[in-house]
Formats: C-alpha cells, structure tokens, sequence
C-alpha cells in the first residue's frame, strides 16, 4: 500500500508535529540558532568595517589605521568560523537522539499496530519511512530548519542594512528582489507534490527489491529473474522519471535565485554610480554597499535549497505521521479482568469475523460459530479450503478481534484480558513458520522473557522443548543451538523450521495450543515421532489443531467440523463417521499432506467452501473411511 494522508496541513502545521519529539533539545537549537545567527551578523558587519577604511585611512594614507581595519576583517572572520563550528557542535549530538526517539516510536508503533494495518501496508512502504523519511528528518532538524531561519534573517537584515548608505539604494535591491518570494511560492506548490510522490515511489521500489529477495528462490526455479528485472525496471523508470521533474523544478528555481540577485546587482550599480556622481555617496560607501550586497546574495541564493529541503521535510513528516496516525484498535481494556482460576476451557460463542474492507454482500469468513474446547482437551478442526479455519485460529489471541460475538479463555471475554496475560496463556504456532534473524536458542525462547537464555532453567526448556518436537537437528548445527538461522530461517528447510517453531510454541508453556497443521512438512517417520512426543504435551494442555491431514486428526479427543464460516458437527471421530456424510468426504480426501478441496456445491455440482459432495459426483467412501478409522 501506497497511502497517502486524506487530510492535507499546512506546512508549519505539517512540521509543528515534530515539536514533541524536538521538544527535549529545544535549548541545543536555540543555541545552534544563536551562534549561527551571531556568525552571519559577524560577516554582515565586514563590509561596514570595509567602507570605514576606504573612506578613512586608506584615503588619508594612514597605515597604523589599515592594518587596525584588516585585523578587525580577520577576527570578524575567524568569529564566523567560530560560530560556525559550534552552531554544528550544539545541534549534531541532539539531533541524533531526536532520530533514535522517532525512529524507536516508529518501530514500537509498528508492534503495538494490528495485524490488520500490515496486511494493508507494504513492507517496503513502512522500510522506506523507517529509514529514509526519518533520517531526512534528522538532517533537515540539524540543518535546514537552522539555516533556513538564520538565511532569512541574514538576508532581511542585511537588506536593511543597504538603507543606512542610500535610501534609494535600499530600495532598488529590495523591489528587484521581490519576484524570489514569487518564484519561492511557485516552486511549494510544484515541488510538493513531486516530492510526495517521488517518496511514494521509491517505498514501492523498496517493496519490489524485498520481494526479490525473499523469493529469490522462486525466481530462479521458474527463469523469471528477467521478467522481475523488467518490472523493477520500469518501477525504476518510474521514480527517475519524477525525480528528473523535481531536478527541473529545482533548476528553474536556481535560475531565478541566481538571475534576480545579479539584475539587483546591476540595478543598483547603475543607481549607485549615478549616486555617486551626484556628489551624494562616496567611493567608500558604494564599495560598502556592494560588499553587503555581496554578503547577502549567498543566503538569498539558498533559499532556494532551503525550500526543496523544506518541503521534502515536509513530505517525509506527513508519510512518518501516517504510521503515527493509523488507528490502534487492538488495545488494552480500560478495566483489564483476570482470570482467577487458570483452567484451559477456550469457547467461541456466536463468533463472527469479516475484515473491514469486505463487501456487503459478502459473507462473513466465520459466520455465527459456536464451539466450546473444555479444559485439557485436543479438539481437531477439519474442514474444506475457504471455510475459515485458519481464519478462526487468529481470533482467541486477538490478532484480530470478532465483529460479533466473544471468544472466551475461563469463561472471561478475551477482549477483557490485557494483551500480555492472554498472549502469555495461548499459544500459536502457524502453518507457515518464521523463524528471525537469531540464534537457535534465542528463536526457541521467544516466549519467556522470564528466563535468562544461557541459564540451566532455560537449557532444560529447551531440551524438552526440542525433544516433542524433534529438532534434535539444531543439536547438530555448525554452533549448535547457538547457530544464526538467517533471515526469516531461510537457511533451514521448511520441515526444520516448522519443528523450532514447534518447540517454541511449546517451551513458552501456553495453557492453550492453537497449532494450525504444525506438522505439514514433515516426513512420516518424523511426523509420527513428533505426535507421539506431542500427545504427552496435549495430556495436560488444551488444544485447537487445524487438521490436514487424517494423522493430525488421530491426536485429537474431539474434532470440529467447519463449513462456510460455521461449526457444522462436533464428536469424536468414530461418531463423525457414522453422522456426517461431510466429514467422511473430507477424511476421506485428506491424503497425507494434503488440505481438503471445496466440497462440491449439491445444487449445481461445483467446487465452494464448505456442503456435502453430490450425491452422483463422489465415490463410495464406506471403505476408505473404515481404514481410517482402524
């Protein structure tokens, strides 16, 4: 996603939302304001000096007098180098902690975001802020927002200072300067918009490279690493072909920054050579003027890299703000419950969840559920693609919250729990592992901040949690459980990575296991030397397990029977057999690592989510089902 803010601020408004953060270096900004302004006036005051000399002692020959006048030059400038390193001196260190605080509330923001905010946004989007906006940030904080102020003081005060030789002088200057506050407006409303875009772009360019990468593997078992090449190529083109119309803007406005101080310039050398001849300005005071005028032409001519740095402040603080903005709606209860006695039972009653995006005449992917998981049990939850099982087993930990309904942990709202003792009490291992850039230890961990990782107590928890899972693999690991797994655990296979992400499921010590298809990718030998070792775990611990495959099925007390969004039988698997002709098509299409396909429709004998087989359609499964029962 590739969002932009509905509500457009002005732009002191716009960059006024940085004043929290900036707040706690207000008085370092001050001072880099200070003594920048003080160098500038130190080099403002030069040509007064100058004009002083030439029309005193250089004049009358007075050589103690010039060498006093070139000493004063000499101390003014080394004042301005002065002022100059420490303006960068006070403001460098804060600046820097400004952008760790941002950047630090970016990330904690990112965490506290549902997961519904990510699945909207495109990684490379939220990278891109995370570190581009945010250092741009910084370095306008450091920089531009300093010399900007100071430039345009420096430059009011110095056309002010044109005054003091001739009014008329003063007055040529400032009318011929005018058009750089016209082009300046201009140029806000052009570049903005380039600049927003152009930030925009290259997040989405950011996004494509991250793709690339992680499916690297993709790309080259099926050739298409020229035709993803192609699509960066054009991404690309994409952005140079924006930046190349800021460049434009950008050089249209240094023309009219360089061109109008020159035809000032000009002006007022014609003026002042009429001025002089008039017997109304000496030769000093013309060479006065014009070293000034001189000294102010450089600030003039910044602004116009001041701006672009301005607005591309701007635009960086609006995408930033975005993340800040987006709503949090998964939080924390105003009166948090507890659950006084920690039994296990998990209930879903008149459950019902549809994302918000979705259509109206959509169904709800889980429609009215209702189950009830009593405590210590292992409940199995079986059902056709697309009849939301996977979808159920984000809802008891609130990775998304019910539309209607309640999930209940001992008979509490889970909404009523703090998110911390909920996520602590049930445990989720996905279908699809991820495993992070860390050791093997630190990944099996995860889940208990209350240990240290290199005590015994945690040695044992990770031994026992490696065992149910059979990892003993990591044990032999170039460092053992100290091995780095690479990014996203790429480096292992996916039968090695969903076994740590077994084991850490199983060493965070959850009340409740919500495990979908935890065992998918591996082998037989390895799959039934992991249920075994699972079993003991499920003795004692209440579990939800979606079920792919007719092993999973056999460690379970119960199983659930899940059509379009709805429990449709539960029982255990010898009843199911004998009630539901549903579930007998479905053990009977569960082939060892392989999920159920829609059922066919009875009405019209197509492939949907959920219904019975037509009648015509589906074998005799009499057979098949009774050697799944035995």
């Amino acid at each position: 996603m590739s969002s932009s803010s509905s509500v457009s601020l002005s732009l002191p408004r716009a960059l006024g939302r940085l004043i929290p953060f900036a707040k706690p270096a207000k008085w370092w900004l001050l001072a880099g304001l200070i003594v920048a302004l003080a160098g500038s006036v130190a080099s403002l005051i030069i040509p007064i000096v100058l004009q002083e000399v030439v029309d005193g002692p250089l004049r009358t020959g007075d050589r103690t007098a010039i060498l006093w006048g070139v000493a004063a030059v000499l101390g003014l400038g080394i004042a301005e180098a002065l002022f100059i390193f420490l303006r960068r001196r006070f403001v460098l260190r804060p600046m820097t902690e400004v952008e760790f605080t941002i950047r630090q509330t970016f990330y904690e923001r990112l965490q506290r975001l549902p997961v519904a905010f990510h699945d909207r946004w495109q990684s490379g989007q939220l990278l891109s802020r995370m570190m581009q906006d945010i250092g741009l940030i910084r370095r306008w904080l450091t920089f531009g927002l300093i010399m900007l102020i100071v430039n345009v003081l420096t430059m009011l005060i110095g056309i002010g200072l044109l005054f003091r030789w001739h009014w008329v002088l003063g007055t040529v200057f400032f009318v011929c300067s005018l058009p750089i506050w016209v082009v300046g407006y201009r140029f806000e409303q052009k570049y903005g918009a380039l600049s927003r875009k152009s930030q925009d772009q290259s997040g989405d360019l950011a996004t494509a490279v991250e793709e690339s990468v992680h499916g690297i593997r993709v790309l080259k078992a099926f050739g298409r690493g020229g035709h993803s090449l192609a699509n960066f190529r054009k991404q690309a083109e994409t952005l140079r072909g924006t930046e190349m119309g800021k460049a434009r803007e950008v050089g249209i406005m240094w023309f009219w920054y360089d061109l109008v101080p020159f035809l000032a310039l000009a002006a007022c050398l014609f003026t002042g050579i009429v001025l002089a001849a008039m017997g109304q300005l000496t030769v000093g005071e013309l060479f006065g003027f014009f070293a000034l005028a001189a000294a102010v032409r450089w600030p003039m001519n910044s602004l116009g890299f001041l701006f672009s740095f301005l607005i591309d402040a701007r635009t960086a603080t609006d995408r930033v703000f975005e993340v800040f903005d987006a709503e949090i709606t998964i939080t924390d209860p105003e009166h948090p419950r507890t659950v006084e006695e920690p039994r296990g039972e998990l209930a879903f009653r008149g459950v019902h969840f549809r994302f918000p995006d979705a259509r109206e005449h959509e169904r709800d992917l889980v429609d009215g559920l209702d189950l009830v998981l009593r405590p210590g049990e292992t409940m199995a939850l079986v059902g056709a693609t697309g009849s939301g099982k996977t979808t159920l087993t984000a809802l008891p930990t609130r990775l998304y919250d019910v539309t209607a309904g309640a999930v209940e942990l001992d008979g509490v709202d889970v909404r009523d729990l703090t998110l911390e003792e909920l996520r602590g009490r049930i445990g989720v291992a996905f279908e699809d592992p991820i495993l992070f850039s860390a050791s093997v230890r630190e990944n099996v961990l995860l889940g208990r901040e209350d240990l240290d990782p290199e005590s015994a107590e945690a040695d044992r928890v990770i031994r026992e949690a490696i065992d149910v899972a059979q990892a003993h693999f990591a044990y032999d690991l170039p460092e053992g459980l100290n091995t780095e797994v690479g990014e996203e655990g790429m480096s292992l296979s996916g039968g090695q990575r969903q076994r740590l992400a077994l084991a850490r499921v199983v060493a965070a010590g959850p009340d409740v296991l919500v495990l979908d298809d935890p065992l998918s990718a591996l082998d037989v030998d390895t799959e039934a030397l992991a249920e075994a070792a699972l079993r003991r775990v499920l003795a004692t611990t209440t579990a939800l397990i979606v079920a792919h495959r007719p092993s999973t099925v056999s460690m379970a007390d119960r199983v659930a029977v899940m059509e379009r969004g709805r429990v449709t039988a539960v029982g255990t698997h010898s009843e199911l057999l004998r009630t539901s002709d549903h579930y007998r098509y479905l053990i009977s299409s569960l082939e060892p690592g392989e999920e159920a396909p829609a059922a066919a429709d009875p009405a019209v004998g197509s492939p949907v989510a959920g219904g019975p087989p037509h009648p015509t359609d589906t074998p005799d499964t009499t057979t098949s089902t009774e050697e799944v029962a035995r």
